[in-house]
């Protein structure tokens, strides 16, 4: 075996980091070079979905590439979510993903065949996506207080919506039973179908995400009482948060982001993360229309974040005794 000298060992390291800075910075240059995919581990029409469609057209007109939509719903997002970890680490597929695949679903799901935190790496946060207590008409109560009050009048007699077990808008609902002693009806659904029951009365209240309610609530269809963030929403102004109504600490939105599989060449990551922070102002306006406030910031943040979400989730999901085999 040939051992090469000091010197010519420390020739061909240097070498070698040489030809990796050429390599990276080529790849900077070049990337984007042909279409990329993004998953949406949700059906089309959803808040995820809405939000990737709205920042990947952006990024399409900013680095002259495609980046185009690609469905993966089922398994409360970790059909789509397992296809982005076991995809190759080129740039060429990323995935726009929610707290409920990257922060709940490794505690609720017994045997989740990845870790969705080691095995994708953070890109940058596109938005926070409070969720809101709303009432169908014929809950009289129009404050959360009120309705409290109601609910607690009727131990068992009022049922609230989910889309699925585990899902935020559950585990909204079950923290707020909790911490007000409400005695309430879980009824879990696959999906966006609960809106159907819920605006048809069948369903008295639930939490759901802004986006897929603002327009029922701006509608007289449903009432918010109170929005599940740590602070106001911009797209609700005058919805007082839970917190402020004596829970403190109430805190229970959703969330959405950019990752890429394990491995991708920092480069790119860095360079999507710039893109999606250039381009978050000029969606600013539709976001908050549509009930979301636009976030932005570096991987690290939006790692360090989505850690102590998991952290949070792991704890209410394992009090709750929620649990998919």
């Amino acid at each position: 075996m040939n051992i090469p000298n000091p010197s010519r060992r420390r020739a061909l390291l240097l070498a070698g980091a040489a030809a990796f800075s050429l390599c990276t910075a080529a790849t900077a240059q070049t990337y984007p070079s042909k279409p990329v995919r993004v998953i949406v581990a949700f059906t089309a029409g959803g808040t995820t979905d809405i939000l990737a469609r709205a920042v990947t057209q952006k990024l399409s007109e900013k680095l002259g590439q495609p980046f185009v939509i690609d469905n993966k719903p089922g398994a409360g997002g970790n059909i789509g979510t397992e296809v982005a970890v076991r995809a190759a680490p080129d740039g060429y597929t990323l995935i726009v993903n929610s707290v409920g695949p990257m922060a709940v679903n490794q505690t609720l799901y017994k045997n989740l065949p990845y870790d969705p935190l080691k095995d994708l790496v953070p890109i940058v946060q596109i938005a926070d996506v409070p969720n809101v207590l709303v009432v169908h008409p014929s809950v009289p109560a129009k404050t959360l207080e009120q309705f409290i009050e109601y609910a607690k009048a009727r131990p068992g007699k009022l049922s609230y919506g989910s889309t699925g077990v585990g899902t935020s808008s559950h585990l909204s609902s079950y923290m707020l039973g909790q911490r007000s002693g409400m005695d309430t009806v879980h009824v879990p659904y696959k999906g966006a179908n609960v809106l159907n029951d819920l605006l048809a009365g069948r369903l008295q209240f639930m939490f759901a995400t802004v986006p897929s309610v603002i327009q029922h609530i701006r509608a007289g269809k449903l009432r918010a009482l109170a929005v599940s963030s740590e602070g106001p929403s911009r797209s609700l102004p005058g919805v007082p948060t839970v917190a402020e109504k004596g829970f403190p600490g109430f805190s229970a939105g959703s969330w959405f982001g950019f990752f890429a599989p394990k491995g991708t060449p920092a480069s790119v990551i860095q360079l999507v993360n710039k893109t999606v922070n250039d381009v978050l102002p000029s969606l600013q306006e539709q976001m908050v229309r549509e009930g979301a406030d636009p976030v932005g910031g570096t991987p690290e943040q939006f790692g360090q974040f989505a850690q102590r979400e998991h952290e949070k989730w792991k704890a209410i999901v394992r009090d709750s005794g929620a649990s998919i085999d």
